[in-house]
């Protein structure tokens, strides 16, 4: 099995905050693996060998520099009453909805879901936000989410 049912995952209040309520359709559609799966997802398309981002390598794309092409804010976009995401994330990502989307946590914790569903609940997905990575399947543009409000946006090799 590689994915925990919505309701098993320890972090699923996040999808059922009051605040930021999210249709049946897209919690059906958000699909927290298993920290087996994850750690093989993470390891194939993050690192083989750090944990989680504050450990990355200069040889992991995302601990190399030249992978990141812009910096800006993200929190004001999500302390908004609009949905929208942030400006940068709008201007980099031109993936369709169906698109697969990794929300990578850490190596142990990672959810798939569809652009479509991280568009509408992408809130929702950044009350987790220390180091948060965006990856798409078959994609390169990536972006990663930090506390401190900032996000960056690059393209993974």
């Amino acid at each position: 099995m590689s994915y925990i049912a919505l309701q098993d995952y320890s972090k699923q209040w996040i999808f059922r905050h009051k605040d930021l309520p999210l249709a049946s359709e897209d919690l059906s559609a958000i699909k927290p693996m298993t920290p087996e799966r994850s750690l093989q997802l993470w390891q194939a398309q993050v690192s083989p060998q750090s944990l989680d981002y504050s450990f990355f390598q200069p040889d992991d794309w995302a601990g190399n520099s030249k992978s990141w092409l812009e910096t800006g804010p993200w929190q004001s976009a999500w302390d908004s009453n609009d949905n929208d995401l942030p400006e940068l994330m709008r201007e980099h990502f031109d993936w369709e909805q169906n698109t697969v989307v990794y929300v990578c946590y850490d190596s142990e914790n990672v959810i798939e879901t569809t652009w479509g569903v991280f568009q509408r609940a992408w809130k929702n997905f950044l009350f987790m936000d220390d180091g948060t990575l965006i990856i798409g399947r078959k994609r390169k543009q990536v972006a990663q989410f930090f506390d401190n409000g900032q996000m960056r946006i690059g393209l993974k090799p």
